[in-house]
This record gives structure tokens, C-alpha cells and sequence, in this order.
């Protein structure tokens, strides 16, 4: 089991990520859909009455997803998973400004776990032991501060206009990020706390995948938030109704483009 806590400074306020991290996904999920491969949502539904973080969240929205997947992982798990094995559960508990996200296997079902826990604060990433672990268990974690900003990425992910330090918003003024530690001057700033918790038990192959899989993570979270950033001017403003139909319509393009579009997006 290896465990890291990703912490992400984003230059906006706790209510205006809620409404970007939506929209965000709505449209990363289309980016990483087609070929036959890609996201196919089975639930979006509100939840109630579940607790969370010693009870502090009891309520907001579940879905259910699957990842299919094939050429989206590495060459040596293609090796030895058997066809059809390929498929990723997630199922996702979002209390905002809490949420837990858990992905799985039917295939290897408890020999495989990701888990992420996720506070979303107003702070600049100075928070400890934010999720509450035992002394015991957050002396293991490693924690890792994501600068969407400086951060290197591989050149197969940059996107000009999905970059940071020249990106500035014509509906908030805010940006470009510029220079180390950008958000001691930010105003507003907030931190997402994002707990990774990953298992995969597979004979001579545990260590290898934990790491490949943290390393994804942190890949992922970089990414998705410097477009967050840098999508701005598309999602402020909007309201969650505009989400939900948003949503919806997402739905819909995923089934379609699962079926009918070419592969593309984040390949390893």
C-alpha cells in the first residue's frame, strides 16, 4: 500500500471551484472518450443521509462510472490482464467541500483499490494531517505540493492555451501565474487536499503499479487543474443547473463517441 497527499493551490474561491471542477470533468471526460474506450457514466444522482469525515458530510451527489480501457495502461499490466479485464470502476460520494472517490476492479476485486479523499480549503496548502489520519499511519504519507503553474509536464500534455503562466481571464482579471509561489500573493486562493490511498496485490508487480499509479495521479491532477485555470472564462458565471444539464448532455456524447469516435487523450 503506498499513500501520498497531493496538495493542489488553485487562485480561486471555494465556491467557484465547486461549479469549475464540474465543468471540468464534464468536458475532460469527453477529451479522454472514443475508440471504444473512455468513460461511460451508469449514475448521477443526489445522496443523503451517508456520513463522511467523522459525519461533517452526510450529504450531495453519487455517481457511478466505468473506465474502459486498453491502450490507456501500461504495456506490462496489458501483458498479463486477460481480455476483458480492463475495466475500472469509479464510484464517487461528492459533499463538496468533501468528496471520496473509490476506483476498483471486478477482475481483481480486493486485490486492487484506489482510494481519494478530498477537503477543498481557503488556505495556501499549510494545512497538516488535514484528513485526520492516526500519528501512526500520516508519518508514512508523502506529501506532495502540485503547482499548476511551475510543475513540469511532458510535451505530449502541454497545451498552450491550457498554461497557466500565460493564461489571464477576461471575466476576473486573474492571471498569468507567474514566478515560485505564485499564490502567497493570490487573493482568493484555496488548497485541495486530495488523500491517495492505492493497492494493487499482484505478485511481483505491487510496487511497480503503486508507483506508476501515484505518478498517474499526480499527472492527472496537474493536468485537470491547469485546465480548470485556464477554462475559467467558459464555466464563471454558471450556475449548478447549468451543471446538471451539462451533465446530462454528457451522458449522452460519451455513449456516442465511446462507440463512434477515434481514441484519444491521456495515453501511457
Amino acid at each position: 500500500m503506498l499513500i501520498k497527499e497531493f496538495r493542489v493551490i488553485l487562485p480561486l474561491t471555494l465556491e467557484e471551484y465547486h461549479l469549475g471542477q464540474l465543468y471540468g470533468v464534464a468536458e475532460a471526460s469527453k477529451n479522454e472518450t472514443g475508440g471504444g474506450e473512455g468513460i461511460q457514466i451508469l449514475t448521477n444522482e443526489p445522496f443523503t443521509d451517508l456520513q463522511f469525515h467523522d459525519g461533517a458530510f452526510t450529504s450531495g451527489q453519487y455517481t457511478h462510472k466505468i473506465f474502459h480501457l486498453k491502450k490507456k495502461v501500461p504495456a506490462f499490466i496489458r501483458l498479463v490482464a486477460p481480455e476483458g479485464a480492463l475495466q475500472i470502476h469509479e464510484k464517487s460520494w461528492n459533499a463538496y467541500p468533501y468528496s471520496k472517490t473509490i476506483y476498483s476492479s471486478p477482475f481483481m476485486k480486493e486485490d486492487f483499490l484506489i482510494s481519494i479523499e478530498t477537503l477543498h480549503v481557503p488556505d495556501r496548502g499549510t494545512s497538516e494531517n488535514i484528513h485526520r489520519l492516526t500519528s501512526e499511519k500520516w508519518s508514512t504519507v508523502e506529501v506532495v505540493t502540485v503547482d499548476i503553474a511551475n510543475d513540469p509536464i511532458s510535451a505530449a500534455d502541454y497545451k498552450p492555451e491550457e498554461d497557466p503562466t500565460m493564461f489571464m481571464s477576461s471575466k476576473t482579471g486573474r492571471g498569468p501565474l507567474q514566478g515560485p509561489q505564485w499564490w502567497l500573493k493570490s487573493e482568493p486562493v484555496m488548497t485541495c487536499y486530495k488523500l491517495v490511498t492505492c493497492e494493487f496485490r499482484w505478485f511481483g508487480l505491487q510496487a511497480r503499479v503503486e508507483k506508476y499509479i501515484q505518478d498517474f495521479e499526480r499527472r492527472v491532477f496537474t493536468i485537470f487543474h491547469r485546465q480548470v485555470f485556464c477554462w475559467l472564462d467558459q464555466w464563471y458565471g454558471l450556475t449548478i443547473d447549468d451543471i446538471r444539464c451539462l451533465e446530462n448532455r454528457t451522458k449522452k456524447e460519451l455513449d456516442q463517441q465511446r462507440q463512434d469516435g477515434t481514441l484519444r487523450g491521456l495515453v501511457a
